[in-house]
């Protein structure tokens, strides 16, 4: 409608004029609401051409959006094993910190799996003490051994010795037993030693084992104990939290959550605004904005365009057991641009997920300050940047409709 009456003010206006003056046609006389189409089809015909070339230039070359939002993310709150839940640490609606509890579920199984495998720890530290003392009664039987084996081979030695000078003072009888004696006493003796042995192995080699075998089941089980108690990974608000000691959270699939957790700055002082298609060309990074939302009224907020997405979201492809039909895909998508703010603190009073109008407007100074443009360019590019007054003014209407129609007009 604006650039109607714009285009009819060059157009329409000049023509009847000088109808009017010029010609001596009289309104309800040679001008009437029959003769209107003929007597001004000029105007009209101009007019009409003006509107739709210049309702193209402004939008094509500063586009608009109702598609604009103040995003923020929010973290679903999740226990890591399900069970009946024991002890809630927070309320709804209720500010945490970092690290602080929110709710603990039932652990008992989990603490008498602490103090079992504490239990283990404590049987190996005393097994080893007592094979400490187990070595000392071995070394005493090692020395007993030998002292009785060697015992054995001195008399041994002797009688064969005797026996040897003369075979009549010592039977060869007498010398087999000795013999026999030495053997078993030297059976013995390896024995000792190896029992020894085998109780050096065990408290250097097994025990040591048996301990951290011990230690990383206490540590498993300790892991797994501090799952039973969900707690705040970042700073934040918790909304949706109505858990209660007795509830039971079972852990399977499309399972809802105990709670949100809203992270503190979460999308605050930045607008997505998504734009469409036809003008991904135009929408580039640097581009002055202005947004007007219904949550802070009357107000024009001035943006930069600081980013824009390279790809459409609507094009993406979901990886499925399905080939992707193309007619399935849902309606075009829109170029996505991240809005921020051109001056500190424009954005503050603007709650996350408010719903926002956007114009971005395309600046062609630097093309016109370069002494390469052809004329006919350089005057287009004037015409560009001039119609920017018209998007400017009626982002301005509509911050002063907006509250209108939300109060009077939506049914309030």
């Amino acid at each position: 409608m604006l650039e109607l009456i714009l285009c009819s003010s060059l157009t329409l206006l000049p023509d009847y004029l000088i109808r009017r003056y010029v010609q001596g046609k009289r309104i309800g006389r040679e001008i009437t609401l029959f003769s209107v189409w003929y007597e001004l089809r000029y105007g009209i015909t101009l007019c009409l051409i003006l509107t739709v070339l210049l309702i193209t230039v402004v939008l094509y070359n500063h586009p608009a959006s109702h598609n604009v939002t103040s995003l923020f993310r929010t973290i679903s709150i999740f226990p890591e094993i399900g069970g009946r839940v024991s002890e809630v640490y927070v309320g709804y609606n209720e500010k945490v910190k970092k690290g602080d509890r929110l709710f603990k579920m039932d652990s008992s199984r989990q603490e008498a799996a602490v103090k079992t495998a504490r239990a283990k720890i404590a049987e190996v530290e005393a097994a080893a003490e007592t094979a400490k003392a187990d070595v000392l009664a071995s070394e005493g039987k090692v020395q007993d051994a030998k002292g009785n084996l060697e015992q054995a081979q001195d008399e041994l030695r002797t009688k064969t010795q005797l026996q040897q000078r003369n075979a009549d003072i010592v039977a060869a009888r007498e010398i087999e037993k000795l013999q026999t004696l030495v053997a078993s006493r030297q059976g013995a003796f390896d024995a000792a030693v190896a029992s020894k042995q085998s109780l050096e192995t065990r408290i250097t080699a097994v025990l040591p084992a048996q301990k951290a075998s011990a230690e990383a089941d206490l540590a498993a089980a300790e892991v797994e104990l501090g799952k039973m108690t969900t707690y705040a990974h970042v700073d934040g608000r918790v909304d949706q939290f109505v858990l209660r000691v007795g509830d039971v959270v079972q852990l399977i699939p499309l399972m809802r959550a105990a709670g949100i957790l809203i992270p503190e700055g979460a999308g605050e002082n930045r607008l997505f605004a998504g734009f469409n298609q036809i003008e991904a060309q135009i929408v580039k990074v640097g581009m002055i904005a202005e947004a007007t939302c219904i949550s802070k009224p009357m107000a024009i907020i001035p943006l930069v365009v600081t980013q824009v997405q390279d790809v459409i979201a609507a094009g993406q492809i979901i990886q499925t057991n399905q080939l992707t039909e193309l007619q399935k895909l849902g309606p075009p998508g829109t170029v996505l641009a991240f809005l921020e703010p051109l001056y500190p603190g424009v954005l503050d009073d603007v709650p996350p997920g408010s719903s926002c109008i956007a114009n971005i407007y395309s600046n062609n100074h630097d093309k016109l300050a370069s002494k390469d443009i052809g004329t006919l360019q350089f005057v287009y590019l004037h015409i560009v940047d001039t119609v920017a007054l018209v998007h400017a003014l009626i982002i301005r209407i509509q911050a002063i409709v907006l509250p209108l129609k939300a109060l009077v007009f939506g049914g309030h």
